[in-house]
C-alpha cells in the first residue's frame, strides 16, 4: 500500500489576476486530503473507490481499469469526473494500469467539502503523484484553473505563485506575520464554483486590457510579504480588495459588514467560501460578531495555516 497528502489552501492576494500573469500570495493549510492506493488479489480489471470526509463516508465508485466506464456508484456525477481525470493520467503516463490486478483507493478529505478548501486540486495533486505525472498538465486537462493550488498542495510553507509565458513560477517564502493573532478566516456559508467563476473571467479578459491593474496586485503582493506593520497590512487588504471591486464590477465583500472594526478581504473566487477577517477585536468578539451573521466557522490564522 502507498500513501500520499496534499494539502489545502488559501489564496490571500491575486485572485483571478493571477491567471492573467499577476504575482499572488497562497497559503498552504494544515488541513488536506490524503490518499492510499493498494492492489487487491482480484483480477476483473476493477477501480474500486472509497471518499471520505470528517463526517464519514462520502461516496464509491467501481469503474473499469482500462475503459474508465463506471460500472456502479451512488454519485455517478463524481464517478464519471473520476473516469475522466484517469483518462488524462493515462495518456500522460502509459504505463501505469498495466498489471492484471484490481485496485483499491481510499481517499480522506480533512476538511468539509463545501468549505472550498481544494477537495478537487489536492484530488488532482495526489494522483498526479501517485502516477508520476505533471500536475499541472493534469489540472489543464481537467479543471483548468492557475494552478496556485497545485503549488500549494506539496509546499512546506507560504508561497508566491506567478504564470510567465503560461509556465507557474513557485517561491516558497518565509511569511508568517508577527499580528497572526489578529487574523481570522470565516466561511461564508456556502461554496463558490470557481471552475464557473475563472470561466467568466477568462471571457472579460479577452476585451480588457488589465495590464494596470495586474502590475498593482504584484506589487501589492510583494509588499503584503514584506511588511511587519499590522495597519500597513490592512491599508494593502483594503487597496487590493479596492482594485479587484473595480475589476470584478462588484461590491467588495466589506460592504455586507460595515460595522465590523477591521478589514475584509475576500479570498479565491468572490461571493462563497472563505474570507479574511483582520480585526484588532479580542477573539471572542470576533467570533460573536459573525456568529450574530449566521457565520460560526472562524478560525484563527495560526490554527490552520501551514
Amino acid at each position: 500500500m502507498t500513501r500520499y497528502h496534499s494539502n489545502g489552501k488559501f489564496l490571500l492576494s491575486g485572485e483571478y489576476l493571477v491567471l492573467q500573469g499577476a504575482k499572488a500570495l497562497a497559503l498552504p493549510l494544515k488541513l488536506g486530503q490524503s490518499l492510499e492506493v493498494k492492489t487487491i488479489d482480484i483480477q476483473e480489471g476493477m477501480i474500486h473507490w472509497d471518499a471520505y470526509t470528517p463526517r464519514g463516508f462520502w461516496f464509491a465508485a467501481i469503474f473499469s481499469k482500462f475503459g474508465f466506464t463506471v460500472h456502479a456508484s451512488d454519485d455517478m456525477e463524481k464517478a464519471d469526473n473520476l473516469c475522466k481525470i484517469f483518462k488524462e493520467i493515462k495518456s500522460l503516463n502509459p504505463n501505469i494500469l498495466q498489471d492484471k490486478n484490481d485496485y483499491f483507493f481510499t481517499t480522506k478529505l480533512e476538511f468539509d467539502s463545501q468549505w472550498g478548501l481544494g477537495s478537487s486540486s489536492t484530488l488532482i495533486s495526489l494522483l498526479a503523484q501517485w502516477a508520476s505525472v505533471n500536475p499541472y498538465e493534469l489540472l489543464k486537462r481537467t479543471m483548468g484553473g492557475s494552478g496556485y493550488d497545485i503549488a500549494c498542495a506539496t509546499a512546506s510553507k507560504p508561497i508566491t505563485y506567478q504564470l510567465q509565458n503560461g509556465e507557474p513560477i513557485v517561491e516558497e517564502i518565509d511569511f508568517h506575520p508577527a499580528f497572526s493573532d489578529k487574523l481570522y478566516f470565516v466561511y461564508q456559508g456556502h461554496k463558490q464554483s470557481s471552475g464557473k467563476e475563472v470561466k467568466s473571467f477568462r471571457e472579460r479578459a479577452k476585451t480588457t486590457d488589465f495590464s494596470k491593474e495586474i502590475a498593482e496586485i504584484s506589487e501589492i503582493t510583494d509588499s503584503l510579504t514584506k511588511t511587519t506593520s499590522f495597519d500597513e497590512f490592512c491599508s494593502l487588504l483594503t487597496r487590493h480588495e479596492a482594485i479587484m471591486s473595480m475589476v470584478l464590477e462588484q461590491p467588495s465583500l466589506k460592504t455586507q459588514y460595515p460595522d465590523f472594526q477591521g478589514v475584509i478581504k475576500s479570498l479565491g473566487a468572490w461571493g462563497g467560501d472563505f474570507f479574511l477577517a483582520a480585526t484588532e477585536l479580542p477573539e471572542k468578539e470576533v467570533k460573536d460578531y459573525f456568529g450574530k451573521k449566521g457565520l460560526d466557522v472562524v478560525v484563527r490564522y495560526d490554527a490552520i495555516v501551514l
